[in-house]
C-alpha cells in the first residue's frame, strides 16, 4: 500500500519550480511506552496543571508567557502567539549547492522523502540527476508548522530526501566538552590499533544488522508477566578487567584476553600458502568436519580474506 504525503510543496530554484509531495520517513513507532497506574490498585493516573493561587486549571484557560526574570512573565494571548509564527509559504527555495560532504551529519535533525507532485515529474527527474551527477545538495529555506527552516535537498534512491537541518545556536560547541590534553598515542599502539580497525572495516553500511535486543527483552518479560510470570532482572553482565593497553591491542589481534582465555572475537587465521603460492591441500574428512563445526567461522574468513 502506497504510502500518504504528509504535505506539498514547490521546490524552487532559479525560474524553475517543481511541485513535490512530502513523505515522512518514520515507521509508526514500535517503541514500549508504560502508563503510570496507581500501584495496587491499577487504574491509570491521570495528570492536570494547577495555579498556586487559584488550584486547579482547565486547558481554556490556558495560555503561554515568556519569562523576563525570575517568576516574572510577559503573558501572549491566542492570537498573538499566532501572529509571531511564521507564514507558511510552501516553498522550498534552494539559496545555494554545497557538497553533501559539507554538511556536517550532526546538523541534521529529521528527515522527510520527497516525491514528485502533480506535473511535476520532468522536471523533478532533471533536479535530481543533475544533483547526483554534480554530487552537490541544496540548502533552502522553508517555512511550515509556524516556523521557518532550513533544510537539504539531495539526491536518494531514485529520487529526492529532504533533511531538516538545526541552526548553529541549536548546537551545542564542542568547547563546552571537559577536555584535558590528551596523551599521544606511541606507533606501535597506533599501528595495532589500524590493524584492528581494518579487521571490522566493511565498505558499506547494513542496518539490518543491528537489532533492538532489549525491546525484544521486555516483550517476552511483559507476556510472561501477563501469563501470570514474574519479572526477574538479567544477570549483570561482567565488568571488563582493567588491563594494559598494548596488552588488550595485542589480544584484539591474536584472539585471547590478556589471561589466556578466548575473547569471543577471534578471527580465523590467514591459510599458510605453499612455495607455489598455492594453499597446501586438505584432508577431504578433516574440512568436512571443520565446516560443520563452525560453519560462520568458515563464512567469516573467507570474506575477510577476499
Amino acid at each position: 500500500m502506497a504510502t500518504r504525503s504528509i504535505d506539498t510543496a514547490t521546490i524552487a530554484f532559479g525560474l524553475v519550480s517543481i511541485p513535490v509531495k512530502i513523505y515522512s520517513t518514520n515507521e509508526p513507532s514500535h517503541e514500549i511506552h508504560f502508563n503510570l497506574i496507581h500501584e495496587g490498585c491499577g487504574e491509570r493516573l491521570k495528570q492536570f496543571y494547577e495555579c498556586p493561587k487559584h488550584g486547579k486549571v482547565e486547558r481554556d484557560e490556558m495560555t503561554k508567557g515568556f519569562e523576563l526574570t525570575k517568576g516574572n512573565y510577559v503573558e501572549l494571548s491566542k492570537d498573538e502567539l499566532k501572529a509571531l509564527e511564521a507564514v507558511a509559504s510552501d516553498e522550498i527555495e534552494i539559496r545555494e549547492f554545497v557538497p553533501i560532504s559539507a554538511v556536517d551529519p550532526l546538523l541534521v535533525d529529521a528527515s522527510y522523502y520527497m516525491g514528485p507532485g502533480k506535473g511535476g515529474d520532468r522536471a523533478y527527474r532533471l533536479l535530481r540527476d543533475a544533483l547526483e551527477q554534480a554530487d552537490l545538495a541544496g540548502i533552502a529555506a522553508y517555512s511550515a508548522r509556524g516556523k521557518q527552516y532550513v533544510v537539504m535537498v539531495r539526491p536518494f534512491e531514485d529520487g529526492l530526501v529532504m533533511h531538516q537541518l538545526r541552526y548553529p545556536d541549536e548546537v551545542k560547541s564542542w568547547s563546552e566538552v571537559p577536555m584535558g590534553k590528551l596523551p599521544k598515542p606511541a606507533a606501535s599502539e597506533l599501528g595495532l590499533a589500524s590493524k584492528i580497525i581494518d579487521q571490522l572495516r566493511h565498505d558499506t553500511f547494513d542496518p539490518s544488522r543491528y537489532q533492538d535486543e532489549v525491546k525484544g527483552r521486555v516483550r517476552k518479560l511483559i507476556a510472561q508477566k501477563a501469563k501470570g510470570g514474574e519479572i526477574v532482572a538479567p544477570e549483570e553482565a561482567p565488568k571488563p578487567e582493567a588491563v594494559d593497553l598494548m596488552a588488550a591491542l595485542k589480544a584484539s589481534l591474536t584472539g585471547e584476553k590478556p589471561n589466556g582465555k578466548p575473547n569471543g572475537h577471534e578471527r580465523a587465521a590467514k591459510p599458510k600458502r605453499a612455495r607455489n603460492g598455492h594453499a597446501p591441500k586438505r584432508n577431504a574428512r578433516s574440512t568436512s568436519r571443520s565446516h560443520r563445526a563452525h560453519p560462520t567461522r568458515a563464512t567469516s574468513r573467507t570474506r575477510a580474506h577476499r
